[in-house]
């Protein structure tokens, strides 16, 4: 079992030969944050300009394939208090984290480091991740570590607050897609993962990744970032920021969301890259179908002069082609188009 990253990061001052992407990989030079390349929603607004709000989601969904939430709803305490858990939990000592090491990905709660490939990947992300259920709740805590003590009740109420924000925030997307409220049903959205992604701070970050460029096989992601940057997104040829911001949620929209809107919306193309100073820790809620749920494209995203693009499938065997395509998802798309 490898080593994490997290338990001797502070050991070594030269970056490790296999850490080190070849060049045409490597991040390079970064581009300049920029505020303007950022669609953020403030989702109060809805209260007193909702078709301001609708016609902003529209945007963002059609040519960025992510947006940023803020006044979303999700308490900053709760925000906060799930970030100082994670951060515990990553120093926790080598032997306690030990116990939840596991590269199969049918765990209940699985920690690694990199990708579940890692013995036969060329290079490695300098990465650490604890994936887990959380929903329903009372079916998944009692997987969940027991360290840090207050664990739990934390990430329990983190977890229940998310997925709030993740109804709220589908029942949205569905006035922008033209179908009725709760389209994206249990089947389309029953199955959620915690998924926290640790990044230490790395020796040279122009020359390795915390997480190469793909993008997300589910309906969409929800992603608190905190205030570090790293994540990146793909945008006209062009690596932009997801600009951080304080307590704000990002989101990206997926594969399955593209296809339900017969490519009306984006998946959006993203990244992780490291920094030297900060540790940075990022928590991902996974909005997925059910296994067994068979996915189409919406009635309303269909027209004479834009027909029906792909068709249908259970959601376990795209899933399985996203493996065999390692992850393209250009190929995996591909698969899925009617002739």
């Amino acid at each position: 079992m490898a080593r994490l990253v997290s338990s001797w990061y502070k050991n070594v001052k030269n970056m490790p030969e296999e850490y080190i992407f070849p060049p045409d990989k490597k991040p390079g030079k970064f581009i300049t944050a920029c505020t303007e390349n950022n669609p953020v929603i403030d989702l109060a607004s809805l209260d007193h300009d909702p078709a301001a709000t609708i016609q902003q989601l529209t945007k963002a969904c059609q040519e960025f394939g992510f947006f940023q939430v803020i006044n979303h709803g999700v308490s900053e305490i709760i925000i906060d208090d799930t970030s100082n858990v994670y951060k515990e939990f990553f120093d926790l000592p080598s032997e306690e984290k030990a116990k939840y090491l596991s590269v199969d990905p049918k765990s209940h709660c699985r920690l690694y480091t990199s990708t579940y490939n890692y013995a036969t990947e060329e290079k490695h992300f300098w990465r650490d991740n604890l994936t887990h259920s959380c929903y329903p709740l009372e079916d998944c805590m009692q997987f969940w570590p027991e360290k840090p003590i207050r664990y739990k009740e934390i990430v329990g109420a983190y977890s229940a607050e998310v997925r709030k924000l993740v109804l709220k925030i589908l029942d949205l997307i569905c006035d922008v897609l033209g179908v009725e409220k709760g389209y994206f049903s249990e089947e389309l959205s029953g199955v959620n993962l915690l998924s926290v992604n640790h990044y230490p701070p790395c020796p040279d970050p122009t020359s390795a990744l915390g997480m190469h460029s793909h993008c997300d096989p589910n309906l969409i992601t929800i992603l608190h970032q905190g205030t570090i940057h790293g994540l990146q997104v793909l945008k006209d040829g062009q690596w932009i920021w997801a600009e951080p911001l304080p307590h704000a949620f990002v989101v990206i929209l997926g594969c399955q969301m593209q296809i339900i809107s017969n490519d009306k919306f984006k998946s959006a193309e993203h990244r992780v890259v490291t920094n030297s100073e900060e540790a940075r820790t990022s928590l991902g809620t996974f909005v997925l179908p059910s296994p067994e749920c068979y996915v189409e494209i919406a009635k309303s995203a269909t027209k004479a002069s834009n027909p029906q693009r792909y068709k249908s499938y259970r959601y376990k065997d795209f899933i399985g082609t996203y493996g065999d395509k390692s992850g393209n998802h250009k190929e995996v798309l591909s698969s899925y188009y009617l002739p």
